[in-house]
C-alpha cells in the first residue's frame, strides 16, 4: 500500500462538495487538486498539505507536523503531518483549512 486509504477516504469526503477538487496519483502517493493545483495529498501514513511560505510556520505548529522532505530536502510551503495530527477529524480539517485558504487564491491551471 502506497498510501492510508482510510486516510484517503476522510479528506475524499471533506472535498466531496466541491465542484473544483480532483485526485491524481503523485508522488507515490494520491494527491487531491483544487482547481488544477495540488492541495494536499497523503503519502503512507501522512498527510501532505500544500499551505504555502507565508503559513509554513503556522502548519508545522500542528500537532506532528514536519517539514515535508521526501525528496530529501524541505520543500518551502510543504508540511507533512503524521498518524498523531490527523487522528481527529477536527486535527484534519485544521490542516485541511490551511491548505485550501492557500490553494484556493492560486489562479486555476
Amino acid at each position: 500500500m502506497a498510501y492510508n486509504e482510510t486516510l484517503a477516504d476522510r479528506v475524499r469526503a471533506r472535498l466531496s462538495g466541491r465542484t473544483d477538487s480532483s485526485e491524481r496519483k503523485m508522488f507515490g502517493g494520491l494527491c487531491f487538486m483544487i482547481n488544477g493545483n495540488m492541495c494536499c495529498g497523503v503519502s503512507q501514513e501522512d498527510l501532505m498539505l500544500r499551505v504555502g511560505p507565508e503559513c509554513e510556520a503556522a502548519a508545522l505548529a500542528l500537532p506532528d507536523a514536519r517539514p515535508c522532505d521526501f525528496t530529501g530536502r524541505p520543500m518551502t510551503g510543504m508540511v507533512f503531518i503524521g498518524p498523531a495530527g490527523q487522528a481527529t477529524d477536527e486535527e484534519l480539517d485544521n490542516g485541511l483549512a490551511l491548505a485550501l485558504a492557500f490553494v484556493s487564491a492560486l489562479p486555476p491551471k
